[in-house]
C-alpha cells in the first residue's frame, strides 16, 4: 500500500474504522489493518487513527476533514484491496 504510506495531509483530521472481529464481512479491514496500520502510524504518528471494534456491527471507513466535514464508505465484504484503495480515495479527497 505505498500510496496511502504517506505522510498525510493538514486538512484530513481522523481516520476511524468499524469493524466486527468475528465476521466474515469484516476480514477485508482486519487485513488491511494488520498490514498497514503500523507503517501508517509510523510515517504520521500524531495522526489519529481510531480502530473501533463491536460485535456484528458493519465494517466503515470515517474520515473528518477540516470544518468538522465527514465522510465515509462501507467496507462490508470487501478484499484488503480494495479497502486500500477505499481508504486512498478518502485521503486523496482531502487533498
Amino acid at each position: 500500500m505505498a500510496a496511502t504510506v504517506v505522510k498525510i495531509g493538514s486538512h484530513l483530521k481522523e481516520l476511524r474504522f468499524h469493524l466486527c472481529l468475528k465476521s466474515a464481512s469484516s476480514q477485508g479491514i482486519r487485513d488491511f489493518l494488520e498490514k498497514n496500520y503500523v507503517a501508517l502510524k509510523t510515517k504520521n504518528p500524531e495522526f489519529p487513527f481510531l480502530v473501533r471494534e463491536a460485535t456484528n456491527v458493519q465494517p466503515k471507513v470515517y474520515a473528518r476533514y477540516e470544518y468538522g466535514r465527514e465522510s465515509s464508505l462501507p467496507l462490508t465484504n470487501m478484499t484488503k484491496e480494495q479497502v486500500e484503495r477505499a481508504v486512498e480515495s478518502l485521503i486523496q479527497k482531502s487533498r
